[in-house]
């Protein structure tokens, strides 16, 4: 679903991605995690094409995002990602139900499509109730939620979300972690994760530690009696 293969990115003499190798399977819900300044969300915004890498190639669905244009680059965004972000970025004069209709509508999908569609995951979200109401008329879970259902309006391949659960409280993180999942078991799709949350990151299929630009391998502890289990191997016992 998605390789990614040798990325390096710089800001000005600052290098930030130093040679990230990445595989994710379709399907997979996974985390990335590492302190501040470790290229978490760098990486993020090369997967979703948000940015373009210094050197190395990313395919994504097959395609490879880093030779296309900026035209069809676009394109692509719109019909194969969606994006969660923090804070849920919804547009205030807009209605819950207009909100996540607005991708569709920038993909060239009609009203009717677009609305079967926003209906469909209102109900799956338990938010039908709620398509009327504007952002400030909603709680910060129900507005984190629908910034998620206009991620997903596209039915894109891959959903990019960028500390998702960041702004919630403890109830509402809970809720939102359980929906990537029943998401994932409901659509089908692939979900990466750049998060500070270790209770998300413990749930997810696969937890990738960044670490100084480069992708952390866990190191494999040796007992403390290996080395006396060794001598014992290879001393031949006496008569």
């Amino acid at each position: 679903m998605i390789d990614i293969k040798n990325i390096t990115k710089s800001f000005g003499a600052l290098q930030v991605l130093k040679g990230i190798d990445l595989h994710i399977d379709k399907g997979e819900v996974v985390s990335i995690v590492g302190p501040s300044g470790a290229g978490k969300t760098t990486l993020l915004q090369i997967i979703g094409t948000l940015d373009r890498p210094d050197t190395g190639t990313v395919l994504v669905d097959g395609i490879d995002v880093t030779s296309l244009s900026s035209k069809r680059l676009s394109d692509f965004r719109n019909a194969h990602l969606g994006f969660v972000f923090q804070f849920h970025q919804l547009l205030p004069e807009f209605t819950a139900i207009e909100n996540i209709m607005i991708p569709a509508y920038i993909a060239g999908k009609s009203q009717k499509t677009a609305r079967a569609r926003a209906d469909e995951l209102l109900s799956f979200m338990g938010l039908s109730d709620r398509a009327t109401h504007k952002p400030n008329e909603l709680s910060g879970g129900e507005k984190q939620r629908i910034a998620v259902a206009r991620a997903l309006v596209n039915n894109p391949a891959v959903i990019l979300a960028d500390e998702p659960s960041g702004s919630l409280d403890t109830r509402n993180k809970e809720d939102l972690h359980r929906l990537f999942f029943d998401l994932r078991d409901q659509f089908g799709q692939t979900f990466v994760i750049v998060t500070h949350d270790e209770s998300l990151a413990a749930i997810t299929d696969r937890t990738i530690h960044l670490r100084d630009g480069l992708i952390e391998i866990p190191s494999i502890e040796t007992p403390q009696n290996a080395e006396e289990c060794s001598d014992l191997e290879t001393t031949t016992p006496s008569e």
